[in-house]
């Protein structure tokens, strides 16, 4: 289907390149891809990304209002002052008469906005919204739209883009005010940025359904696991925060800290793994296997690593176990664990055969830490 955008709005668009590639913005971000083919005559887009959303997996337009910024975030690609970044800036309506096309077109189902700083946070914010208010109003667009808010956006702000959109980002990048300063020495970590997500849970609370995310840069300025995972827990449990991301951080050309080592991915993976523990398995953060310096181990994932230490010599019974139980164990995740709850009613799980035809994918995994009708199961011994 050809799209008839203005040409100067989808060559900016290009000239913008992955400008949101540091930014996820979907429920799985390691997984967050550049479509392989769009549409013929988009495939090389670069804002066009596949994002797992609430509404499901999708192709979104990422992209920003602008990528000129007044702020001087040490790692930050935008930061005032770095010559080698492009700064392109759309008007409101340019933005969202270019999103229509393409989403009429079939291109994208979704949109992910976020912007520069230019002229403060709270003018940013009026563009951003405005955005939204034109491809909610003006093309009567119901689907799916992630808005970021900007630090220091006002309360009325922060509910007009619930009201517009399916999801908001509030980016804290740093788990303390001490770490953010390090990493970007013009924003408030309280006033500008926490009091936001606090807002918008109590926005949620009078009824607003917009889901709230947060963003931390891992790895730049001596951030621990701790605490990350510690101020991760006390959103998911005070604020209804729906998820964190954690993006390892990766040194920028011409910016102060170029010089610095990237993250490993690997550590992501595992801050996301002991995050999920968190949220979705009820554990707490003092649960977690730390090590000394307050980072996770890197070599197991953090519920095997747990279980070593609590399960390996007194394994959860499979036909006696509760739910909290059953999902302490590794390779037990929350639909396994009601499986096996629904299995025990009519019947009794004596070997490992039985696991996998209720649907544990690899019980295997599970053999060392549990006892099948008061046996343990057999076990593959490693070959080194």
């Amino acid at each position: 289907m050809n799209i008839h955008a203005v040409p100067d709005t989808l060559t900016k668009l290009t000239r913008l390149g992955d400008v949101t590639l540091y930014e996820p913005a979907g429920d799985q971000p390691q997984r967050e891809s550049r479509r392989a083919k769009a549409v013929a005559q988009l495939d090389q887009l670069p804002c066009i990304t596949n994002v797992s959303t609430p509404q499901g997996a999708m192709p979104v337009m990422k992209t920003m209002v602008t990528t000129a910024c007044e702020r001087n975030c040490y790692y930050c690609p935008f930061r005032a002052g770095r010559s080698q970044m492009e700064r392109v800036t759309f008007k409101p309506d340019e933005l969202a008469t270019a999103f229509h096309k393409l989403e009429q077109s079939g291109a994208v189902k979704g949109i992910f906005l976020s912007s520069g700083i230019i002229n403060g946070g709270v003018t940013t914010q009026d563009k951003i919204i405005d955005t939204a208010e034109i491809i909610r109003n003006k093309y009567h667009y119901r689907g799916y739209v992630h808005l970021k808010i900007m630090p220091g956006a006002e309360y009325d702000q922060v509910r007009r883009a619930m009201q517009l959109a399916d999801r908001v980002s509030v980016n804290l990048e740093g788990p303390t005010p001490e770490r953010l300063n390090a990493l970007a020495p013009k924003k408030d970590f309280y006033d500008e940025l926490l009091v936001r997500i606090r807002w918008a849970q109590q926005l949620r609370n009078e009824g607003l359904r917009a889901s709230t995310v947060t963003q931390f840069v891992v790895g730049a300025v001596g951030d621990t696991d701790l605490e990350l995972l510690t101020l991760s827990d006390q959103l998911y449990r005070q604020t209804g925060l729906s998820r964190a991301y954690y993006s390892g951080f990766n040194p920028v050309m011409d910016t102060p800290f170029e010089n610095l080592t990237p993250t490993l991915p690997l550590r992501e993976h595992r801050l996301y793994q002991a995050s999920f523990l968190l949220r979705d398995y009820a554990w707490d953060v003092e649960e977690l296997p730390f090590q000394g310096g307050g980072d996770l181990r890197l070599d197991i994932d953090p519920k095997r690593a747990w279980a070593d230490l609590h399960l390996l010599y007194a394994p959860v019974e499979i036909m006696q176990a509760s739910r909290e139980q059953l999902l302490r164990v590794p390779g037990i995740g929350p639909k396994g664990a009601d499986a096996i709850l629904a299995a025990r009613r009519t019947g009794r799980l004596r070997d490992l055969a039985h696991l996998r035809a209720i649907g544990i994918a690899a019980p295997e995994r599970t053999a060392p830490y549990i006892l099948l009708d008061g046996r343990k199961p057999p076990q593959q011994l490693p070959l080194f």
